[in-house]
């Protein structure tokens, strides 16, 4: 095995489900998903990412992506169930947004979770040059960092979180809290999303491992652990130049004529999760009709809702309820052809997204939860034309960077319901004020941006972000899917 000097270990392998007829593996994209934010600057970069192919069984041998190599961690079907489905989507998925679902502790999961941890750091230890930095990614690997300083004490390691890190109250309740911080804290550098989490962690470090810590840095056996807030955002000149398309262009048109064309379009692209309060939306929508004070004549809401893990069964009756509830819209409010909602529960090729974005009059994005949803951005970025309004939910990471949206508690429906009203009778001219500075200030804080502020907080001499595009310039957009 090759060995590199930058060293991404994710759970997933950034891999489309199929490959090309030659062979060739191709990115995997998804709304909001860490692939997607990471494309733009390791299909550039040297590096090589560790990660599971998202099949059971022995690990496959993988081509190069480009300048990347990518290597696989075997996962069998126990400890998918025990590691995937359960420790990391069904305790600490919950807990981490707010336990909007009740996280479920089962002793065993644990053990399946710390042993495929220990498989990532040991694959993470053997292709990393001597004194490589290594990125380690999000809360399925929580344990990695201080095991692959124990495996490997000459390596630079990094761990970032893009989901929110709890309150400490709610991270109090995790049976193997203990374990879980001092995974996370064997890290160099420690990211989140926003300032609050680096200072819930810091609380933790002084009231469960007894260390000094403020919101900066925690002292802990004898090293210096730094932690700080890394918004992470998206390739802003690949979704402009693909929203530039002339089949893009042309397809968006297209799209709007077979909606009616209605006079005003809402849409939602969400992965399908309880926490992107698609249910609350739907309420609030349903509740504008019922009440006269929209009409399927002249509006209409588009819910694009992307399968996500559907072995796990409280996502399963997830997706049945959402289906019946929109049934039970369409069954009261729509007319011969003309449905109140059109549900899409499928992936998308993200050329079909950007004239999504460019359809919609108002884009609502109202999670209960989120670290910070990418989606939002996409929208903005999409729309040169100044039009449309975003609706964005408060407790969305995007929130704090985006204040031109409409913001909202997605948890009081009835101001929902307002804020929605608000935002579809906006004025053309505040919609374009509030659009314009929304994108002038994704320009300047994109996804290169992301990577070079955390990889040179990482490594204090710009050697790692000096392997980063110099400056954000159009990409050729490509067909991916979602």
């Amino acid at each position: 095995m090759r060995q590199s000097s930058l060293v991404v270990v994710a759970n997933r392998l950034p891999l489309d489900d199929n490959a090309a007829p030659d062979g060739a593996c191709e990115w995997r994209r998804s709304p909001g998903g860490l692939a997607g934010a990471l494309h733009a600057i390791l299909e550039q970069t040297p590096a090589t990412w560790v990660g599971w192919n998202g099949g059971a069984g022995p690990a496959p041998d993988l081509p190069d992506v480009g300048p990347m190599r990518l290597r696989a961690v075997p996962i069998s079907v126990d400890e998918l169930s025990g590691y995937y489905e359960g420790f990391a989507n069904s305790t600490l998925w919950p807990l981490y947004h707010d336990a909007v679902e009740q996280p479920v502790f089962d002793r065993g999961w644990w053990e399946t979770y710390r042993s495929v941890n220990r498989r990532f750091a040991e694959a993470a230890a053997e292709v990393a040059e001597p004194g490589a930095a290594v990125w380690v990614q999000d809360y399925h690997l929580h344990l990695v960092p201080e095991m692959l300083r124990q495996l490997r004490p000459d390596l630079l390691i990094g761990f970032f979180l893009h989901v929110p890190f709890p309150p400490p109250e709610l991270f109090m309740q995790l049976p193997r809290r203990v374990e879980l911080l001092r995974g996370m804290l064997g890290a160099d550098l420690v990211g989140f999303q926003r300032p609050q989490a680096a200072h819930n962690v810091a609380q933790l470090a002084t009231k469960l491992l007894g260390a000094q810590a403020t919101d900066d840095e925690i002292h802990l056996d004898g090293r210096v652990v730094r932690t700080g807030a890394f918004p992470v955002s998206i390739d802003v000149a690949e979704m402009q130049a693909l929203a530039a398309r002339p089949d893009v262009v042309t397809r968006a048109r297209q799209l709007r004529a077979d909606l009616g064309p209605p006079k005003r379009v809402l849409l939602s692209v969400d992965r399908l999760d309880y926490t992107k309060g698609i249910e609350h939306r739907l309420t609030a929508y349903s509740e504008l009709l019922r009440d006269g004070r929209v009409r399927v004549r002249n509006t209409v809401m588009v819910q694009v809702t992307v399968p996500s893990r559907e072995q796990i069964g409280r996502y399963r009756q997830l997706r049945h309820r959402i289906e019946g509830e929109v049934g039970r819209i369409n069954g009261e409010h729509g007319r011969v052809g003309e449905p109140a909602v059109h549900y899409l529960n499928q992936p998308f090729d993200r050329a079909e997204l950007a004239a999504l974005y460019q359809t919609a009059d108002v884009m609502v994005v109202t999670p209960l939860r989120d670290g910070m949803n990418l989606v939002a951005k996409e929208f903005v970025a999409a729309r040169e034309d100044d039009a449309g309004a975003l609706v964005l939910s408060e407790f969305a990471g995007a929130a704090a960077e985006l204040p031109g949206a409409f913001l909202v508690n997605p948890h009081d429906v009835d101001r929902l319901k307002d804020t929605l009203l608000e935002a579809m009778d906006a004025d053309p001219a505040d919609l374009a004020a509030r659009m314009a500075a929304m994108r002038r200030h994704l320009r300047t804080h994109d996804i290169v941006g992301w990577a070079r502020a955390y990889l040179t907080t990482l490594d204090h001499t710009g050697r790692l972000a000096a392997w980063l595009p110099p400056v954000p310039g159009p990409r050729r957009a490509r067909h991916q899917p979602v």
